[in-house]
């Protein structure tokens, strides 16, 4: 779980409440057809823009932006120069030893593949075509929250709008003009709340975490690449370390 996003949520929604109870109840600021306008309404343009399948699918994609997605890139390639010591020493099946003490799916169907024979090059574009499958997932669910957070205050201003026209038409009783202002001003706030709160800032959480497991991804398929070519272990780590920041970089060798 990614303590930041939820610290972020909670931090906004608290401190936006903290302020509105300083200045009344906060019960004046739900309003259910301001709510059902600005939700509903954006579901619905949603669901118009995008095919049902594609928003099912998001809604997955979408939980990686509450995941902790680790970025030990120095770890990630110790561990691969690792394997290419023992490759080179033991031959490419001893990595088949390694499997169990390996979390990561892409990484255990990676060393599978090499173990099974595969080429160099074959295991490359196979690799290269899942990364490029998920790179383009993250990104849809990323463009996804963003038509989200586009769609959310343009319902919020279709909601004023409305809230205006019923206060104009019932401008002679004033019992009804206040509740057509609530839905006028409140539909507004619950539109930038959720585009500016909710939708954009998780659109790049997301972007963020897929770059991160799109680099962990892209190490693991390199490094493989290099280790069934019998590349020297310490070639494999002079070249995984021209993929990352130099922060990232550790000597493996002492």
């Amino acid at each position: 779980m990614d303590i930041s996003t939820i610290l972020g949520l909670i931090a906004a929604f608290a401190l936006m409440l903290t302020a509105i109870g300083q200045g009344g109840p906060v019960m004046i600021f739900i309003n259910i057809p301001s709510l059902v306008i600005v939700v509903g309404g954006t579901i619905g343009a949603t669901l118009v823009h995008y095919p049902f399948r594609e928003l099912r699918r998001t809604v997955a994609v979408i939980k990686k932006a509450f995941a902790n997605y680790p970025s030990d890139f120095s770890g990630r390639i110790g561990q691969l120069v690792t394997f290419a010591g023992k490759a080179r020493k033991e031959g490419i099946l001893s990595l088949q030893t390694v499997i169990d003490d390996i979390r990561d799916p892409f990484f255990v169907k990676g060393i599978q593949m090499a173990v099974d024979g595969y080429e160099p090059d074959n295991l490359r574009e196979m690799l290269a075509n899942e990364v490029e499958s998920l790179e383009e997932r993250h990104e849809k669910g990323a463009e996804i929250l963003i038509a989200m957070g586009t769609y959310a205050p343009a319902m919020g201003m279709i909601g004023t709008l409305i809230g205006l026209v019923q206060m104009l038409q019932t401008l002679d009783d004033p019992s009804t003009i206040g509740p057509a202002m609530a839905i006028a001003l409140l539909t507004t706030l619950y539109g930038a709340v959720l585009a500016n709160v909710v939708f954009l800032p998780m659109a790049g959480k997301l972007r963020v975490h897929s770059q991160t497991e799109i680099m962990d991804k892209s190490l693991v398929t390199e490094g493989l690449t290099m280790i069934l070519q019998g590349e020297n272990p310490r070639i494999i780590e002079s070249k995984l370390h021209a993929f990352v920041a130099p922060d990232h970089r550790k000597n493996n060798f002492r």
